[in-house]
């Protein structure tokens, strides 16, 4: 279900929504009659079998099974969560969420907008002063670095100036409250009094979130001195741990390679994207974090680390390896020589030198042993204890009993430890794994989804086709006549929605589920060939005179099944009550 988001604002928000232009606006589509059709996007093949459907505003393709509305094809395709997908519609759609109408929600959706406009302004007064005659110094710079116009164009980079309040003036002149500008991070208050601009003689780095919103921004010095970097403060809108610099431009990129390359601050993306390699983002200058991981997980789960080859590099890459894998990521990294970074590696030997270290980057395993062995004498009995009891520790993240087989007989190999002491150590680590015994579930790996009876999907067809049908259909049957649970499912919502007085449209009905396999069936029936008029009545009859057969069918089966056992245990009582149920049924049948 769609959570606190009410059925009928989806339904406004789908209602005013056209699925045509909003996939168009990703993959071409080609007329096919009354539908669409196009190569599907979630799967390669050569024939298009991805059908969209106009009058019933959804898709489905029939290679891959994917299937859904306007909100599950921004779902699938932009890596969204279902209320990113209804904001994103409903504002194309000119619908107000209800969230407006709380004043504690609104008042805090009011801020945000305003935050994102300051912001925009911001930029746009950097940016300008990166190109006054005063900037020469910082374009000297910038140029000595490598960055080419068009990347300084690109991402929107600017100037602070050595002014104290040149940012104040401006912002003020747009009738910005200095309040306001606090909020944004973008002034701090002085001891005497009044304020002053956080940014000041600083080259400046625009961090924009998904949406190519700027929600926050990096400073860097023009010299040596120190700080080196400094950062907007977290704000209403802005919380570093939360964001990924560049992910608005490589977003794309890191989807089509199914990789992402992780890197750590804003010159380390800059220079390798501007020379081609495109599907990287920056974590900029920090260990990775949860919601940064997740939001990669939209797009990829294979990432390669190439974090700074000092000691704050080399940590920080430790202290992401056991969130990474510990949220199912294949992770490797490139481990880079001392004082190296991605920028410098670039720049001083050309970013083929960095394509081959990050096609040969090094797994998680071979990356923290080799640190580890820096770190403590592997030939010395307690260096070796020190080594192992960090391996585990990450090994021990892996639910896969093959795969943590496999690490702690390579780490035994490395170590020269006999492989049950290494077990030994993980079951202390992990002491139900030692004594656990996993349920045999051979039988239930091999069962696949049963095949739907063809009556019960059809019938599901001319239901949605026709809803006077549903009505009729209930006076019949429940939706406990339909035997596979994806088309009672179905059938239930729909009765429901009927008694409610409310329209039964596939594109809405699909919210009510959060099944895919519902929501597939109900696209699927939707590209179900038409009949015809004459033929039609006749097949419904037919249909829902098979689904009473293959229900009588159905509990006359398990009914039997129940008397062999009644008879096996003596239950007289209970055979006869049963043995009575069996004849009415049969008669029923008659």
């Amino acid at each position: 279900m769609a959570g606190r988001i009410p059925e009928n604002v989806l339904e406004d928000i789908l209602g005013r929504t056209d699925i045509v232009e909003i996939i168009s606006s990703y993959i071409p589509l080609k007329k096919a009659g009354s539908n669409f059709k196009a190569n599907c996007p979630f799967h390669h093949e050569k024939t298009a079998s991805f059908m969209v459907s106009p009058e019933r505003q959804i898709y489905h393709c029939f290679g891959c099974g994917e299937s859904g509305n306007a909100f599950k094809f921004l779902m699938r395709h932009e890596r969204m969560e279902f209320p990113e997908a209804v904001e994103t519609l409903a504002k194309k759609a000119g619908v107000i969420l209800p969230d407006q109408d709380n004043p504690v929600l609104a008042k805090a959706a009011s801020l945000s907008t305003q935050l994102y406009k300051i912001n925009e302004l911001a930029a746009g007064f950097y940016k300008n002063n990166l190109h006054a005659a005063s900037a020469a110094a910082a374009v000297k710079y910038l140029s000595d670095r490598g960055i080419k116009p068009a990347i300084i164009k690109e991402f929107h980079l600017g100037l602070a100036t050595s002014g104290w309040d040149g940012l104040i003036n401006f912002l003020r002149s747009k009738n910005i409250s200095l309040a306001l500008m606090e909020q944004a991070g973008l002034i701090l208050p002085k001891d005497s009094g009044g304020y002053y601009d956080r940014f000041r003689n600083r080259i400046i780095f625009p961090i924009l979130d998904m949406r190519s919103r700027v929600i926050g921004f990096g400073a860097r010095v023009l010299d040596s001195s120190l700080p080196k970097y400094i950062n907007s403060p977290e704000t209403p809108i802005y919380t570093k741990g939360r964001n990924l610099f560049g992910f608005n431009l490589s977003k794309d990129f890191i989807r089509d390679a199914d990789c992402a390359v992780i890197v750590e601050g804003y010159l380390d993306f800059m220079i390798p994207y501007q020379e081609g390699i495109k599907n990287l983002v920056a974590s900029q200058g920090t260990a990775l974090t949860l919601e940064q991981i997740k939001l990669l997980k939209r797009y990829t789960y294979n990432i390669v680390m190439v974090y700074d080859g000092d000691t704050a590099g080399e940590i920080a890459t430790l202290r992401s390896l056991d969130i990474l894998i510990d949220e199912g990521i294949n992770v490797k990294v490139v481990p880079l020589p001392k004082g190296m970074d991605p920028d410098t590696l670039v720049r001083n030997h050309g970013v083929d030198k960095l394509k081959v270290k990050i096609e040969n980057a090094v797994s998680f395993f071979d990356y923290k042993l080799n640190v580890l062995k820096i770190r403590h004498d592997i030939k010395d009995a307690h260096g070796k204890a020190k080594i192992a009891s960090e391996m585990l520790l990450t090994i021990n993240k892996f639910d896969n009993a093959i795969l943590r087989g496999e690490y702690t007989k390579k780490l035994s190999e490395e170590m020269a430890v006999p492989q049950q002491h290494i077990l030994e150590e993980l079951h202390k680590l992990k002491p139900k794994s030692a004594v656990a015994v996993p349920v045999p579930q051979p039988a239930v790996l091999a069962v696949r989804q049963p095949e739907i009876n063809p009556a019960e999907k059809l019938l599901i067809k001319f239901m949605l086709e026709e809803a006077e049908l549903i009505e009729k259909v209930m006076q019949q049957l429940s939706p406990a006549d339909f035997s596979d649970p994806r088309t009672a499912r179905i059938v239930s919502v729909m009765q429901d929605l009927v008694l409610q007085g409310k329209n039964i449209e596939p594109s809405v009905l699909m919210n009510y589920f959060s099944e895919d396999d519902a929501s597939q069936l109900v696209c699927e029936t939707m590209f179900m060939p038409p009949l015809a008029d004459q033929e039609r009545e006749k097949a419904i009859n037919d249909c829902i005179t098979r689904i009473k057969v293959q229900r009588l069918k159905s509990r006359r089966e398990h009914l039997h099944i129940q008397i062999k056992s009644a008879q096996s245990t003596g239950d007289e009582d209970k055979l006869n009550s049963l043995i009575q149920e069996f004849h009415n049924l049969i008669k029923k049948g008659d």
